[in-house]
């Protein structure tokens, strides 16, 4: 075998010169070409614009059309521009001008500002039909725009207008789209346009159906309902089937979202109700007062909030947190004055104690009154409370969430304090058996100020919670007061888990019964089937046990 003869080491040298000669000339021609591309002129559009110093709406439409394909930068400002009545030309050299939201005026062809222009300019007309393209060519051109939410605006905006128009840029769009959550949105406007459209096969329909059986809405169902009746027997059968499915669903929704409202009404009737618990429990005192007790934590809550928006604004979110201790401290002292100068003289007279009670709110109530007015005070809520999210289709607000959540903290430290500090001994023996406990030693009169004090400060606490959903006015603690003594009776005396477990009951029960009965008259059959809950179980849910209790 001839072996191959060797290449001489200069020519590998030549090759190799070659190469590299030939990598740096394409180099170099690449980045003459992005150079190029990159200072490549604006998209001509003097065409387009030309059409509507016409004064023809088929012209106008025309230019809309035009304008929109192009993908010039200022196409958006310009139909927006033209939309709202902002596109002006001037009839003699038939140049476009738009001018922004800001009142400055751009030149249309170049979308650069322009620091004056002509004297008589003329307005662009438009009709309904014309407003119609203009936000469909908008919402294409949103498509592409770089915030996510500009571009399920978009999808959202053909998904209603159901265009077959802007299925080819929506196919487009889906290609080039990364976010899954915006794909899904492009699908599902695409799969409302195949719904809708004549020339759609059996195959796209049934493959859009499915996507909007996915979505679960009721605009999904008015998709559904936009199937043409040419369409076939198997698509108008699918369609009739994803109906019935996100109807069922969608009411299966609603009762869980009755739910969740329940559960929001119940917290706050527990966090009203709860410092009543303890007073009426341990003392049997009707404190028709206890309603303005709430009224105070409230309005300590707008001094507090009113303090920080004029020394420290930034950290206004930190009001509400502050507020709390200074609420529950403002109402408590309150109670254990009330206690002390009225109360204790008037024990073992239930209706001399409910009528100086009575007189106590209405005295509390003209004092707010001439102190902060009669109209309602503002309390902003704080960003971590303020929005909402959704939740397995469910609408869920921080608000309420965060005041759910802090009622239940409440309720379960109250119950853990009762069950291992002195004062919570005290109070479960003078509640049990008031004058066993005086035998023993526990100076009861001090339980009682120390009981109607937490009562109070408890309130109060409810007061900070509830205003920042109610409106915080002198009337506030009027609008609670009957449904604590409905949670209290229905719970049972003094019970705190029958507090609870009768707050989220009528809470549930209350907003079942509103949709059918309305607002007012759902307290009323709450109050009727709460009077003849009564007559079979005088002492409510869970009785509590006990000599004193028991006689």
């Amino acid at each position: 075998m001839t072996a191959a003869p060797a290449i001489p080491r200069t020519t590998i040298s030549r090759i190799v010169k070659s190469l590299v000669l030939t990598m740096l000339l394409a180099t170099g021609l690449t980045l003459s070409t992005a150079t190029t591309r990159a200072q490549a002129p604006d998209v001509d559009i003097s065409a387009a614009l030309e059409r509507f110093s016409r004064e023809s709406l088929s012209q106008t439409r025309q230019a809309v059309t035009s304008i929109a394909e192009s993908g010039a930068p200022q196409a958006q400002p310009l139909l927006s521009a033209l939309l709202n009545n902002r596109l002006r030309f001037d009839p003699a050299t038939k140049k476009v001008y738009y001018r922004s939201t800001g009142d400055k005026w751009f030149d249309a062809a170049t979308g650069k500002t322009v620091a004056q222009v002509p004297e008589k300019l003329e307005r662009v007309r438009i009709n309904n039909r014309l407003r119609v393209q203009i936000n469909q060519a908008l919402g294409t051109l949103s498509l592409r725009a770089p915030d996510p939410k500009t571009r399920i605006a978009a999808a959202e905006t053909i998904f209603k207008s159901k265009s077959a128009d802007a299925l080819a840029n929506i196919d487009a769009a889906i290609k080039l789209e990364r976010d899954d959550a915006v794909r899904s949105k492009f699908e599902q406007a695409r799969a409302a346009i195949i719904v809708s459209r004549e020339q759609s096969t059996p195959d796209e329909r049934s493959k859009a159906i499915r996507t909007l059986g996915g979505r679960g809405d009721q605009a999904a169902i008015a998709a559904l309902r936009s199937l043409p009746a040419s369409a076939d027997a198997r698509s108008k059968e699918q369609a009739a089937t994803a109906i019935k499915s996100i109807e069922e669903r969608l009411a299966l929704l609603a009762h869980a979202q009755n739910v969740w409202y329940g559960l929001s009404l119940g917290s706050v009737l527990l966090l009203a109700a709860i410092g009543l618990a303890i007073t009426f429990g341990v003392m049997g005192v009707i404190n028709m007062a206890h309603g303005e007790m709430v009224m105070l934590g409230a309005y300590t809550t707008f001094l507090v909030q009113e303090g920080f928006r004029a020394l420290a604004p930034g950290m206004l979110d930190w009001s509400l947190p502050v507020a709390l201790p200074l609420a529950f401290l403002v109402t408590a002292l309150v109670g254990v004055a009330i206690e002390r100068g009225i109360i204790r003289f008037l024990y073992g007279r239930p209706l001399e104690t409910l009528l100086a009670t009575w007189g106590v709110s209405l005295i509390l109530q003209q004092a707010i009154r001439t102190m902060f007015g009669p109209t309602n005070q503002e309390v902003s809520a704080p960003s971590y409370m303020s929005g909402a999210f959704d939740f397995m289709g469910l609408s869920i607000t921080y608000g309420r969430l965060w005041i759910i959540v802090f009622t239940l903290l409440l309720f379960f430290a109250l119950l853990l304090s009762i069950r291992f500090t002195r004062l919570g001994l005290y109070m479960r023996a003078v509640t049990q058996n008031r004058r066993m406990a005086a035998a023993m030693g526990i100076r009861t009169p001090w339980i009682d100020a120390m009981t109607f004090g937490l009562g109070s400060g408890l309130a109060g606490l409810a007061g900070v919670a509830l205003s920042q959903i109610d409106n915080v006015s002198p009337n506030l603690g009027q609008n609670y007061i009957i449904d604590s003594f409905m949670v209290v009776v229905f719970g049972g005396v003094g019970n705190l888990w029958g507090t609870l477990v009768s707050a989220m009951t009528l809470g549930i029960a209350n907003k079942f019964l509103e949709p059918f009965a309305g607002a007012v008259l759902a307290k009323i059959l709450i109050l009727v089937l709460l009077i003849l809950f009564i007559q079979k179980r005088p002492r409510g849910l869970f009785a509590l046990r006990g000599r004193a209790v028991e006689a």
